[in-house]
């Protein structure tokens, strides 16, 4: 059917157009704006070395407000990269991500990863097994491009906790005195599942900031990513059963409670709740304090370290 120019069909559609037209003019006033007017520098290379991030945007850090950078907001990127990608390496191979060959030296405090001995999963089943490898490979491809993209101005590897901030995080959702993602493949989706959604929320909440188009498409590449992952995770431990539901149920209100209450469990008003969304349909959003709130595991005052990041994040970003 053709659609007419009479058609309502082909009004809103032209409404949706003048809305996404605006959105671009207002995104290009803002880019001229922060370059001093010298719009053109907004799309100068940014994947070789951090020459691109040098438009300053100023955003809440902890109790004050600071200027930071297209650089500083992939370094804060970065930091969670580094998490996730030790998480799963450790999971699915037994050892750190510089056994695969991937750098954890740069700018700021090198740190270690406090996880207990032979933290491998003892995997039952082949297929989550197998999607464990894909989300590890991912997540070391993550952090060796974002290395790649910042050059000599990628932060390092700060120090890890995966084993006492579980513990925290298990008594604070109130699941239990203690918690070992690393004991039996669901707890390592529960494990996974803190951090995924954590994960889109962050490269969606940073979007706006990037001023650099090449750095925006990265993270939005990169956030396609984290969705599938997100999704993946969410599906598979729906399927265990009420038990494990509940216990997600617990990590999202924990997340929830740090997190600006931006958060869905994988069961809503009884259903199946696969992708979690705000009113419109749209993924949540989340600021740069409230992702450190998650991972300091820190819900009130003021958060600089703590919870999976003991000695906070390397880089500007690193207060909530």
């Amino acid at each position: 059917m053709e659609i007419g120019k009479d058609d309502p069909t082909a009004a809103a559609l032209e409404t949706i157009k003048e809305a996404i037209a605006r959105r671009r003019m207002s995104r290009r006033a803002l880019i001229g704006a922060l370059s001093g007017g010298v719009a053109a520098a907004a799309f100068a290379p940014a994947l070789t070395g951090c020459g691109g991030g040098s438009h300053n945007i100023s955003i809440p850090v902890g109790p004050s407000t600071v200027a930071i950078t297209d650089a500083d907001i992939l370094n804060f990127a970065l930091n969670l990269e580094y998490l996730e990608a030790e998480y799963y390496t450790l999971a699915t191979t037994g050892h750190t991500i510089a056994g695969s060959g991937i750098g954890t030296t740069g700018v700021g405090t090198p740190g270690g990863v406090t996880v207990k001995a032979n933290p491998q999963v003892p995997f039952a089943t082949s297929a989550f097994q197998q999607y464990a490898l894909e989300i590890a490979q991912d997540e070391r491809n993550h952090v060796a491009f974002l290395r790649s993209a910042l050059g000599s101005a990628a932060v390092a590897r700060p120090a890890i906790d995966l084993l006492n901030s579980f513990n925290a995080a298990a008594v604070a959702a109130g699941i239990g005195a203690a918690f070992d993602p690393f004991a039996s493949e669901v707890n390592f989706l529960l494990g996974a599942f803190l951090f995924e959604d954590v994960g889109v929320t962050a490269y969606h909440g940073a979007a706006p900031l990037i001023t650099n188009l090449d750095y925006l498409e990265a993270a939005a590449g990169i956030l396609a990513v984290e969705a599938y992952h997100a999704g993946t995770v969410r599906t598979l431990l729906y399927d265990q059963g009420s038990t494990t539901q509940t216990i997600a149920g617990q990590i999202s209100a924990l997340r929830a409670a740090a997190g600006g209450g931006k958060d869905q469990g994988i069961v809503l008003s009884g259903q199946e709740n696969i992708v979690p969304t705000d009113s419109n349909g749209l993924a949540y959003d989340r600021t740069t304090s409230e992702v450190l709130r998650i991972v300091y595991l820190k819900a009130t005052g003021t958060a600089a370290s703590g919870g999976f990041f003991p000695s906070g994040l390397n880089g500007k970003i690193n207060a909530a």
